[in-house]
């Protein structure tokens, strides 16, 4: 899952959106660096990701694009998903999107003084340029060819698209049958933890 879907699922729960968002950002053991809370929060974006990869509808989307995408097609999958959350808003949440990215941005920022360094420089642009920009598929093109001329390797990201205008339909239906199984999974799994 991409960082709308991440931040949507951890509830509102400050300690989760921090750690939900670090969890790209911060690999290998935790080992008390970061309050607990926010280590769990880590620990629940490596278990929504770990779902997520093995999930039926996000495979299913997966195979749906073009093989020559190699393992970038979960990466498109995941922001085609993020797509159809922002673009789908209000079927999914109480609060406005926008409203809800800038209280996101505002915990975030509390937190400033524990983010790594490279996600300390970013995650503005992230609130304010990024995700605004997945409620329409030039948004999603746009983050995509971006994405595509930081990655050293040559990749085809930047027609991503493409590949997503061409199976909107398919994608969208698959993303409606895995969400709710992602909610359902991850209040499973909120209910475990301390």
């Amino acid at each position: 899952m991409n960082f709308l879907a991440h931040l949507f699922l951890s509830d509102a729960d400050p300690e989760l959106i921090v750690g939900n968002l670090l969890g790209d950002f911060v690999k290998g053991r935790l080992s008390g660096h970061f309050p607990a809370a926010i280590e769990q929060g880590i620990i629940l974006h490596r278990l929504i990701d770990s779902f997520t990869g093995r999930n039926r509808y996000f495979l299913q989307s997966k195979r749906l694009l073009d093989k020559s995408f190699g393992h970038y097609r979960g990466v498109l999958v995941d922001l085609f998903y993020d797509h159809f959350l922002a673009a789908n808003w209000d079927n999914y949440a109480d609060v406005p999107l926008q409203l809800f990215l800038t209280r996101a941005r505002q915990i975030v920022q509390e937190y400033e003084d524990i983010l790594p360094e490279r996600l300390r420089h970013i995650f503005p642009v992230i609130f304010v340029e990024l995700l605004p920009s997945y409620l329409d598929v030039k948004g999603v093109d746009m983050a995509l060819q971006r994405m595509s001329i930081r990655i050293a390797r040559p990749n085809r990201l930047g027609e991503g698209g493409v590949e997503l205008l061409r199976h909107y339909d398919r994608l969208y239906a698959d993303f409606q049958e895995f969400l709710p199984e992602i909610q359902e999974y991850v209040r499973e799994r909120k209910k475990m933890m301390p």
